[in-house]
């Protein structure tokens, strides 16, 4: 008898939130992802979403919603119910938009929770094979003899590609102008059908289409060379003294999602980007996996959006 008066009392000290985060998720969760079909948020989390619906027996849907900077898809993150069934899969695009999109109708740290980070990885400034230009330092003297008159693509205002192009713009001195797409499929599109001359796009997602010769490899982005495009040397060996930009991506939800589900899915996620399968499929294609706590996760959410705060206010053309 006391045994069951133990168990009795114990099952009366949960309360109704924590019981619905040890039964959670009951049915479907879905992620949505502000970005274009393809691009690397979107193969992220089909690998992440098969993942979780293995972890916890319940589908994870991948909900492709993009458009207007991903503003339009973080936008129906924030008005969905703050229950755990709706996740978005985000980028540094939202931390640089808190600074470039005044008019956004949400505030990234006030109405959304951080719940983890996934992975990074460097970009790979590219040109279309027409471009006469073999190096980067070649690329920035004919940019430089042509002011105005190439064009690079984005995948949209505030999107990692947009600022950092611009970023590169404004260490070298070059004027560029910028081309924004829809989403960063029709963006790698535009460059390699020759519609516009360069693009600054994810290694993960542009390194087959310099390994198949349809666009030329100028510099990788970050600190050491890319695994996945070794003989392509990064833009401080190519000439651009301490330019560094990379895309990460994470997750967050509903400002008001229980505490207690907001853990359970880092502990998930945490675990998930440790599998060495998973491992392998994203440094394959240049990525590595970002683990940290929610905790964590914000404050590294909160210091991007001051760094890219003070980056956008050196951009003389902020608003293209």
């Amino acid at each position: 008898m006391a045994a069951v008066a133990a168990a009795f009392v114990a099952a009366q000290a949960f309360t109704p939130i924590q019981l619905r985060a040890q039964d959670y998720p009951t049915h479907a969760v879905r992620i949505i992802v502000p970005f274009g079909a393809g691009g690397p948020a979107d193969v992220t989390a089909r690998v992440l979403g098969d993942a979780l619906q293995e972890e916890f027996k319940q589908p994870f849907v991948i909900e492709d919603r993009p458009g207007a900077g991903a503003v339009i898809g973080t936008q129906e993150a924030v008005k969905s119910a703050p229950d755990g069934y709706t996740l978005l899969l985000m980028s540094n695009t939202q931390t640089a938009n808190e600074s470039l999109m005044p008019a956004r109708k949400y505030e990234l740290m006030r109405d959304l929770v951080a719940i983890a980070p996934i992975n990074i990885a460097d970009l790979v400034i590219v040109v279309h094979p027409s471009v006469p230009a073999t190096t980067l330092k070649e690329f920035i003297a004919l940019a430089k003899s042509q002011p105005g008159k190439l064009n690079y693509a984005s995948s949209g205002t505030g999107t990692p590609y947009h600022m950092a192009a611009e970023l590169f713009k404004t260490m070298t001195g070059i004027n560029v102008v910028h081309v924004p797409y829809r989403n960063s499929g029709e963006a790698r599109s535009g460059v390699i059908g020759g519609q516009v001359q360069m693009m600054i796009d994810s290694v993960t997602t542009m390194a087959p289409n310099v390994i198949q010769g349809q666009v030329r490899a100028l510099a990788t982005t970050g600190k050491t060379r890319s695994a996945a495009l070794p003989n392509v040397p990064t833009a401080e060996e190519a000439g651009v003294s301490g330019y560094e930009a990379t895309i990460w991506l994470g997750l967050m939800a509903p400002k008001g999602t229980p505490k207690a589900i907001i853990d359970k899915l880092n502990t998930a996620v945490n675990e998930i980007i440790k599998r060495p399968q998973i491992v392998k499929i994203w440094a394959d294609q240049g990525a590595v996996p970002m683990s940290m706590t929610p905790e964590a996760f914000d404050r590294f959410l909160r210091g991007d959006i001051v760094k890219w705060a003070a980056v956008v206010k050196t951009f003389p053309d902020r608003n293209q």
